[in-house]
Order: C-alpha cells, then structure tokens, then sequence
C-alpha cells in the first residue's frame, strides 16, 4: 500500500487504524478500545490498556534473544569518550537503578527531575523511571537555576537526578551549584539528589540529601517493570510559554508507544537493528521521542552524541560520525547544516568520509530553507526530508513517508499530512481556506495518539493555549498554506505574519529569498513599525565563511 491508501484507511477508520497499530506493542492487558472521547475536546488514547515503557524499549528485545544488540553508541568528540551499551546491559543498569530508586520511596506517579548533559546515564535515568511509572521530567543541562526552580516547583518531584557537569567546547559546565541554587529558590523540596560524578568535574554532595551515583546503587534489588494505565503519564517536557511560565506538555503512555513505534518505519524507514541517530539534546523532545524513546522501542540502535556539528573538532564530525558508526538515518535541525555549510561551503570534509551507510536525512526544529536542502541533497547524494512537527505533538505532524514510500520531494515543503493527522488551513474567523491561500494551520480532534492530552496542572491554559480559539480543532501556532496537491507549507508562527500595508506576508517566505543567495549563510526577518504601511520587513543576514 502507498501512502494515499494507508492515510484514506486511516480516515475510513481511525480507532481501528490505531488498534492495529497497537499490536506491535507488548501489553499487559491489551486495551479494548482505542479511543476515550467521553470528555471531548479532551481525549485519551487507549485508555483501559496497561502497559510498561520500559518493557517494550529494552526488556522484550532481551526476551527475545537480541541482547547482545547495541542499544546505546556513545560518542563524545569533546571528551574523548566512547562506549557502546548493549540491550543486555542497558536492562542491567536500568532495573539498579530502578532498583535503588524504588528502596528510596519513589513509586508509580511520583515526578523525578532529570538534569544530565549527552551520556548514556541520562537515558539510563529516563527508563529507570518509566520502569516504575514514575513520571520524569528532563530540564536541559545547564539551564538556569530560576528556570530549574520554577520546573521543581509546578513538577514538585521526589528526586533529582543530575550529572556533576556538562562539557562543552573549551569550557565545563558545573550542574550542582544550580541544582542547589534552584532548590534553595523553589518553594517545594525535593527529599533527594543522585548525582553521577563525572571527571571533569566533581561536585560537592550535601549530607542527608544527596547521593552518589553508583554508591546509591549498591545492593540495591533490581525492580520489575511496573504496569501502568494507557493513560497514565510518562513524562512532563517543559516548553517555552508567551507568558513567560512554561508549559508543562503531558505525554501519555499508550500512545506514547504506539505512535512513536510506527513512526521508525513509516516515516524514517529504519528496521529493528539499524543504527539511527537524532543529533539532539535529551532536553528537548526530538531527544526524548528520537534519541531515548523511539529507536529503543523499535529494537534499533541510537546515538547519544556529546558534540556540535562544527568545532568538535571541525565541521567533518557528523560525517565521521556516520562512517565510524554505519548510521542508516540522520535526524537533526536545520542549523547544524547551516552550520556546517558556513564553515565548508563547497562540502570538502564529505569528500574524506565513506557515507555509503546513509540512507536519508531528516530535518525539523525549524523551517528548512530550499537552499540548506539542496546544499544537503548535492553533497550527501541522499534525499533530504523536511519534516514539521511541535514539542506539544511529539512525533512528526507532516512528514514524506519515507518508510511508505518517497513521495515527490518540493522544497519549501515538509510534505503531506501523517495518518493521524487532518490538518486544515483557517482564517481568523475560523473559516476553510483556498489552495495556496496563507492561514492559521490547525489540526481537526481528536489529535492522534503520542500527542499531547493537556499541560500538567493547567487544563485550563492547555484549552485556551491550543483549543479554544477554532472550537474542534487543536490551533498549532504556525501559518501557512496547502498547495493543489495537498502539499502543506509552513510559512511562520502566526505572530511572524506581518501587514505591510493591508496585506499579510510571510517573513519565512522572505527568508527564503534571502537564503537563496550564495553567500548567505542564516537569515531572519522580522517585522518593524511603519506609519505609512503598518510593517516593513526588515532581514539580518550571516554571510559564509570567507564571504
């Protein structure tokens, strides 16, 4: 089947779409129905499901006799580090530390806050949480300790679990000082800390409350996987919010799974096996759906990689990368290409590196502009897939089914809708636009499943945030417009539509000019008052290395 026939099956019967989806889960009891729409516009997928993240991300490859499998490649450019975790070991490490954390009180529904930089403990830390039904939260590596208060506060968790640093190029990053600046600050206090003390930088432990990594562990019993509901959250990802407090997004475990398994295949067209790297930061979603969650789930090999894509220690390192590890897909955001691009606009460091093990590169984040996609495409020799979705959705909105099949590839354009997704072009009014006509983009309910169901604590925010303004529909904050062939193009955020003189332009359409020039590295538009027309767009431009 292609994927017009896989998305018209979708639409002719979403729930049992899902349920058939839902198969390729292990369950402790199956759920009997996909969807719960009894509290519409809130739903909740597989709902009387009981399931464990944990399970099907590392234990059943075990159980089925892959656990000599790598799970985990580590690679640290700036450190000098590498190690590889099979599934096996992965098991072994996550149940001790489960293990621990369940002797320290820490049950199913308790919020654990994760605060590591790229090294395989962070995901360590991630599934030993899911193995109990705890609920993490990761904050960013180094984010400010006001940042990480107000998470500790609206989160209120039992525990930390933190690194004593991040490195980053030339300098390290000491994480305890904001950890127990952030806990003097907030309001609630966590009962513990478990920090895992890295060489570049010990950190100074407070009796009583914190706990070294491994002497946490010790004697420890490793604990079982603990079934949860469907419904039951898995994690909570704070994400920036226009009014300065951020958003709790919810991710809910059924789903979660479901959606992020079909994904590999149908989207990025990995097998069990493959080695699939997203070039992200656990911190954000892409590193909690594509670095931790998805490849794991899937049976595949993923990478945690502790580096930039120039300056670690050139702009040949994610071609190293992919020789040295036969990495099948890479996923990562439109500025590390640019990125690469500004330091070696001709490609020369590709040419030193056997990329034969490349299948496709994906990029999302932001919007992908032609021009970064048609230097990727003639240097890699590999289709280059934009794809868009949001921290609040999880898994990609609008993608080419590269896994389906390829569909024709037009720049500018994160191709067609997922199955799952039915997504409409609005005016303000809430009213259908015309092909090729710009708009609000806005996604018909129920959402699919790995969405998210609402914000933590904040349902009234999450329906005023998202639902409230087109009634029936989820409002993703971005503008654009569908083309005759159902081609969809994110233009902007709906605030970056700007009126120059009664009409509604684009500064993402803008920027696509600007980047077209050869020495153009990054562009931004915005837009600036005028008395005559309202708006002017004014642009800032990088030039090219050696411009």
């Amino acid at each position: 089947m292609g994927y017009r026939d896989i998305y018209q099956a979708w639409k002719d019967d979403p729930e049992g779409f899902w349920i058939e989806a839902a198969e390729a889960i292990d369950w402790d009891r199956k759920p009997t129905k996909a969807l719960d729409s009894s509290k519409a516009p809130l739903y909740e997928w597989f709902p009387d499901g009981m399931v464990n993240t944990c399970w099907n991300a590392v234990d059943r490859h075990v159980a089925n006799g892959r656990g000599d499998q790598t799970a985990i490649l580590y690679d640290s450019p700036i450190t000098g580090a590498k190690a590889t975790v099979s599934y096996a070991e992965l098991k072994d490490k996550v149940a001790s530390l489960a293990g621990a954390l369940a002797r320290q009180g820490v049950t199913k529904g308790d919020r654990v806050i994760i605060y590591m930089p790229m090294i395989p403990e962070a995901l360590v830390a991630m599934l030993a949480c899911a193995r109990l039904g705890a609920i993490h939260s990761v904050v960013f590596g180094g984010f400010a300790a006001s940042e990480l208060a107000v998470r500790i506060d609206d989160a209120q968790p039992k525990a930390i679990l933190a690194a004593s640093c991040g490195v980053e190029p030339g300098r390290v990053v000491e994480y305890k000082p904001l950890i127990d600046a952030a806990i003097e600050a907030s309001t609630h206090k966590p009962e513990f800390c478990v920090v895992f003390q890295r060489e570049q930088a010990a950190a100074s432990l407070t009796s009583g409350r914190d706990h070294d990594w491994h002497d946490f562990q010790d004697g420890a019993e490793p604990a079982d996987c603990v079934p949860v509901e469907g419904n039951h959250p898995a994690y909570i990802l704070y994400t920036s919010g226009t009014t300065g407090q951020p958003k709790g997004v919810v991710r809910h475990t059924g789903g979660h799974l479901v959606a992020l398994n079909w994904s590999m295949k149908n989207i990025y067209g990995v097998d069990p096996g493959d080695v699939y790297w997203a070039a992200s930061d656990v911190g954000w979603v892409v590193g909690h759906s594509y670095i931790c969650y998805a490849p794991l789930i899937h049976g595949n090999t993923t990478v945690v990689f502790e580096g930039k894509p120039i300056g670690t220690p050139d702009a040949g390192t994610f071609w190293r990368m992919i020789e040295e590890h036969k990495i099948k897909v890479l996923f990562t955001a439109p500025t590390a290409f640019r990125a690469i691009k500004r330091e070696d606009p001709q490609g020369e460091f590709v040419k030193k590196y056997d990329l034969s093990s490349l299948n496709a590169l994906f990029l999302a984040g932001e919007r992908a502009d032609p021009d970064t996609i048609q230097w990727a495409e003639r240097i890699l020799g590999v289709p280059v897939i934009d794809h868009w979705w949001q921290t609040e959705t999880g898994w990609a909105i609008a993608s080419n089914p590269f896994g389906i099949e390829q569909l024709p590839i037009k720049l500018g354009s994160p191709s067609v809708p997922m199955p799952g997704w039915d997504i409409r072009i609005l005016d303000e009014s809430g009213n259908p636009m015309k092909p090729g006509e710009l708009g609000a983009i806005a996604a018909k309910l129920p959402l699919p499943p790995g969405t998210l169901p609402t914000l933590w604590n904040a349902e009234q925010r999450f329906r005023k945030s998202y639902l409230d303004h087109f009634p029936g529909y989820y409002e993703t904050g971005d503008a654009g417009y569908i083309d005759e062939d159902g081609y969809l193009y994110i233009m902007a955020r709906t605030d970056d539509v700007i009126n120059v003189a009664g009409h509604r332009l684009s500064t993402g359409g803008m920027e696509e000019v600007l980047a077209a020039h050869p020495d153009v590295a990054e562009c931004a538009v915005i837009g600036v008052t005028d008395e005559l027309k309202g708006q002017l767009p004014v642009g800032f431009l990088c030039t090219n290395s050696g411009t």
